[in-house]
């Protein structure tokens, strides 16, 4: 049983409800906001604090960061060096220099980051990793990506969305990023990117559109369309392989949620409908990425944290370029400290 302490009682909300579903693995011993009647709102119980160092000194095991971007790395260094393994919301840093901070910490506090991926945990992800891992994909062709929502004037209410100072990015780094990880998950390492961003929706500082294409060390092709000016929430992954093509339904916060469409292409239905009968799914979302962290399976991993900050590094690099960016990026790309304007 790991004790954790929840910092910030937003999408705190939902990371408490995964954990009331695991009371054997994990209790939530406090839940940190600078707002009390907030934290009170959703505590049901679990004592509230306001002062993070009184948490940071208290006996739990976890501290779960759950604030906005640009406190993600001081609250996980400090959580680190108080002794504390950390569970940290996305982006987990907003430059690769960040990322060198908080990897060197943790190295020598012994300590484990775990940043926050539920997309991959579900049915259907399951599946397209159980195929593959069956070696039944075969070559990676093409894929494509969509990430349409839709966030209007009252979502950026909260003064620090929408701004480079506090959200520290748009539409690439607060909402595609999951599906971007997912496609990183399934298809591999990335090896150039290339990106159009636009502001078009909403009166904001950071974009809101967005057209990108990655080429895959496999040799892959796929493109990713995002947009938080769609009249609806939806995402949807399409990813081509020899053996088959694999496609999710369009939940947007819960791509694995249902299982995905398999259509044969190399191999037979008889063999893909054979294997998927091994398929073990682990719970969805959040609860999922919990328990693998709680069981020590298929956790995420700091390394997978770089790899996503990475990559919208090179995004932003490209975009502004008008040119395509090769990965890994050296510590001498121009943005290595951040992208922010």
């Amino acid at each position: 049983m790991r004790r954790v302490a929840i910092i910030g009682a937003g999408i705190g909300r939902e990371h408490l409800t995964a954990y009331r579903a695991l009371p054997e693995h994990f209790e939530v011993a406090v839940i940190c906001d600078l707002d009390r009647a907030r934290a009170t709102e959703i505590a049901g119980g679990i004592p509230v604090e306001t002062d993070l160092a009184t948490v940071l000194a208290s006996d739990v095991d976890i501290i779960d960061v759950c604030l906005p971007p640009h406190l993600h790395v001081s609250t996980a260094i400090a959580a680190l060096e108080a002794g504390k393994d950390v569970i940290c919301e996305k982006p987990i840093a907003t430059s690769l220099s960040d990322m060198d901070r908080l990897e060197a910490v943790a190295s020598k506090t012994g300590r484990r980051v775990y940043p926050v991926f539920q997309y991959r945990f579900g049915v259907g992800v399951a599946q397209v990793l159980h195929l593959i891992r069956a070696g039944l994909a075969g070559t990676a062709f093409a894929g494509s990506i969509e990430t349409h929502w839709r966030r209007d004037a009252d979502y950026y209410d909260a003064p620090w969305r929408g701004t480079w100072a506090g959200e520290q990015g748009g539409v690439i780094l607060g909402h595609a990023i999951h599906a971007h990880d997912l496609m990183c998950l399934l298809l591999g390492p990335v090896a150039q990117v290339s990106a159009q961003l636009a502001t078009r929706v909403n009166d904001i500082e950071t974009e809101d559109c967005a057209a990108l294409g990655f080429t895959m060390e496999s040799g892959a092709l796929v493109t990713s369309s995002a947009t938080l000016g769609a009249g609806d929430d939806t995402s949807r992954i399409r990813l081509m392989f020899d053996g088959f093509t694999a496609e999710s339904g369009l939940s947007p916060y819960a791509p694995a949620a249902a299982q995905w469409t398999i259509t044969p292409r190399g191999c037979s239905a008889e063999e893909i409908n054979a294997a998927l009968k091994d398929v073990v799914a682990s719970p969805l979302g959040f609860e999922g990425f919990l328990q693998a962290i709680a069981l020590d399976l298929d956790a995420v991993t700091l390394a997978q944290g770089r790899t996503s900050v990475e990559l919208v590094t090179a995004l932003y690099a490209a975009a502004r370029a008008g040119a395509p960016q090769r990965l890994p990026l050296p510590r001498t790309h121009a943005l290595y400290d951040g992208w922010q304007p």
